[in-house]
């Protein structure tokens, strides 16, 4: 029988694109979330829980009963990730989230661990384009050139239009960010000053600023690197801070937007660097697919190790990123160094 994954937040964007890629990887979503009429719009066919308060853990427990896994796009991760992981133990089912809060990541790693490997199931937190993408990348990285010095992420997107999700976690993830300096966790200097980044076309050389999220965190916690330096080029940066830049816009009949990314992953040690690059679009989209393959890999057997992992912790990272290639459907691009 197909194995079925719980996604909280079903209804949401990166919720929507979730059950859809799940249903391709030949999975069954249950679909969990906090509006009635937004799931019973979604699928017919499908299960369907509503769970007005996550903290309800009778309610959650109930919407995940049958599921091999939990996938939480419900944000803001601050609110739905504790009670979210409480529910993966109580059930014995694996979780993972597509989380960018640091904070939350972090907390994750340090206050689940144990009991993760207790349950005998993986925690599997910040899966998505900012944290889980550039963690794989970093990992394979690392392999051609290990015990790196410093590892730099650079991202640039052409335009970010973002969901209401997205502006909701921007309002309470006001906090001083993380860094690696010196193999430890430290706040970023305030003022940290701009670098260029020379991106492969359409990008081109691009002004770059430091913007840590999740993929610090994520790397901290397995890559053995003195220094990790995360950047974003502006113009994505100056579409956040504009109240009215609209949500994303569909422009295919499954509702990707046109949005461009690059991201390249550098490790350096002395004279020697190893980069892995990646072209693609829609950072929400993307998401959806590593999260879909990472879950029917869980499915398949093909992950065992338990515990809180990062995305490079529980797979071969060069393996994985070629199967995300070969089944992103024309997401990704471009593809160099691994």
């Amino acid at each position: 029988m197909p194995r079925k994954i719980a996604v909280l937040g079903a209804s949401g964007h990166t919720g929507r694109f979730v059950v859809s890629e799940l249903q391709r990887c030949g999975l069954v979503p249950i679909l969990v979330g906090r509006d009635r009429d937004k799931l019973g719009a979604l699928d017919p066919n499908l299960e369907a829980f509503c769970v007005s308060d996550f903290s309800d853990a009778a309610a959650l427990d109930l919407a995940v009963a049958d599921a091999l896994a939990i996938v939480n796009c419900a944000g803001p991760f601050f609110d739905t990730a504790a009670p979210a992981i409480a529910a993966s133990l109580r059930g014995r089912k694996h979780y993972l989230d597509v989380t960018a809060e640091q904070i939350t990541a972090l907390t994750t790693f340090h206050r689940y661990h144990d009991a993760a490997v207790e349950a005998g199931i993986a925690i599997l937190p910040a899966l998505a384009f900012y944290g889980g993408l550039a963690d794989l990348m970093a990992t394979s990285a690392e392999a051609d050139l290990p015990d790196a010095e410093r590892i730099l992420v650079a991202i640039a997107l052409d335009s970010w239009h973002p969901t209401d999700g997205t502006r909701r976690t921007g309002q309470r993830n006001v906090g001083r960010r993380y860094v690696l300096k010196k193999g430890r966790l430290d706040f970023l200097d305030d003022g940290a000053p701009h670098m260029m980044w020379h991106f492969p076309e359409p990008f081109g050389r691009q002004e770059m600023t430091h913007v840590p999220l999740s993929e610090v965190i994520t790397m901290s916690r397995h890559l053995h690197v003195g220094e990790i330096v995360s950047l974003m080029n502006l113009t994505p940066l100056a579409d956040l801070r504009d109240a009215s830049t609209p949500p994303p816009a569909a422009v295919d009949l499954r509702g990707r937007s046109a949005q461009r990314f690059a991201i390249e992953v550098r490790a350096e040690r002395d004279d020697q660097s190893r980069t892995v690059s990646l072209l693609g679009r829609d950072i929400y989209a993307i998401s959806a697919e590593l999260v879909a393959l990472t879950a029917q890999w869980l499915s398949d057997g093909r992950i065992r190790r338990t515990g809180t992992l990062a995305a490079g912790m529980a797979v071969d990272a060069k393996e994985f990123l070629a199967a995300l290639c070969d089944t992103s459907d024309g997401l990704v691009t471009g593809w160099s160094g691994f």
